[in-house]
């Protein structure tokens, strides 16, 4: 696997983690996480200036979990707001 990492700062790292809780460990995990989805969203909405909010989270699911899944979300969020429309 090719890494950028000096192999030296690499096994510090993994003795750091080895050191940490299992609790540490899910804290990075999911700061991680957020922070590449976070990323991820932006990158969409800076490619695609044109889409609103609604559009990027959709755009978001179909290139994580496929374009079946993101039509699934686009016809239940329209579905929903139909409903809401008509409640007022």
């Amino acid at each position: 696997m090719l890494s950028d990492t000096h192999p030296e700062a690499e096994k510090v790292q993994i003795e750091l983690i080895r050191k940490m809780s299992v609790a540490e460990r899910i804290t990075r995990m999911r700061s991680a996480t957020t922070m590449a989805v976070k990323l991820s969203r932006r990158a969409i909405a800076e490619a695609n200036p044109e889409l609103g909010p609604q559009e990027i989270d959709i755009l978001w699911v179909e290139l994580h979990y496929g374009k079946e899944l993101a039509v699934g979300l686009r016809n239940y969020l329209n579905q929903r707001q139909s409903c809401n429309h008509q409640t007022q």
